[in-house]
């Protein structure tokens, strides 16, 4: 069965970290229909001014961080003093868990790419230790398309392996169209999907989708996208739907209000790190 658009969140422009100028497209009102995916940014910009100031240290809890660098590089810190850069085509994947401490400066000529908040499952919110990992070039598979190609970012793609996460099942693919071109990518029937059109505007399932916009697809075993003049660069995510309350405030995402106040708490007596990262 065909995946089809339900929902359509276009972006808006906002600034966030030390003055990075970026566009908000997922956040605190998408959270239902976009289960168990929280917040999504995405960084478009040729003038260094709007990103390399960066997001100073700061904590999370509670989530998963996928940063994906389409164009420029990200350089990530943490509170261990562990530092990783990736470039053009590579991503980041900050666990966070019990609690986490980093800082990520975007640079180079041109900053495209997205930032991805996946929530984790109540039992491994306090129990996931933090843990990091860059997914490089040598790591991610390519797929020639008909008029185009498909990168596996992580999880599985046509019974092809690429990097995974512990705590939810994740399958990320950035695919890249020419123009006047149609082609048919599965996705697994019972995940929860959606789309974000990084560059270009991009017809789904027959429905017109324009760029920087996040299209939630219905359930099904596969999704057609089509270009029309233009070239497309999309990037496809689907995990497991939780189905559990969210408790959401500033970087920290929990199951109750309770919680949220344990980790304000921790935060201002100094227990905020809970465990050892493991990497």
């Amino acid at each position: 069965m065909m995946r089809k658009v339900t929902h359509k969140t276009k972006g808006q422009k906002a600034i966030d970290g030390a003055g990075v100028h970026l566009v908000r497209v997922l956040g605190n009102t998408t959270t239902d229909v976009h289960d168990p995916f929280l917040m999504l940014d995405a960084f478009d910009s040729t003038n260094p001014d709007d990103y390399t100031a960066g997001f100073p240290m700061h904590p999370h809890r509670g989530i998963e961080t996928i940063t994906f660098v389409s164009k420029g590089q990200m350089l990530h810190q943490d509170h261990l003093g562990t530092e990783a850069l990736v470039g053009d085509g590579e991503a980041q994947w900050l666990t966070a868990g019990s609690g986490a401490e980093h800082a990520e400066f975007p640079g180079g000529e041109r900053m495209l790419g997205t930032q991805l908040w996946l929530n984790l499952p109540a039992k491994d919110k306090i129990t996931a230790p933090p843990a990091y990992h860059s997914i490089t070039t040598d790591e991610i598979k390519e797929f020639s398309l008909d008029g185009g190609f498909l990168r596996l970012m992580a999880g599985e793609y046509n019974g092809e392996e690429g990097w995974q996460g512990k705590y939810l099942p994740v399958d990320f693919y950035d695919i890249h169209l020419e123009p006047n071109t149609k082609v048919e990518i599965p996705v697994k029937e019972g995940r929860s999907a959606f789309v974000f059109t990084l560059l270009g505007d991009v017809v789904i399932s027959g429905d017109v989708v324009l760029e920087k916009t996040a299209a939630k697809l219905s359930d099904g075993d596969h999704v057609i996208f089509e270009t029309k003049d233009n070239s497309a660069e999309i990037l496809l995510y689907s995990s497991k739907r939780l189905d559990e309350p969210v408790a959401w405030a500033g970087p920290i995402v929990m199951n109750t209000r309770e919680e949220l106040n344990q980790a304000f708490e921790d935060l201002a007596n100094g227990t905020f790190i809970k465990k050892q990262a493991e990497y």
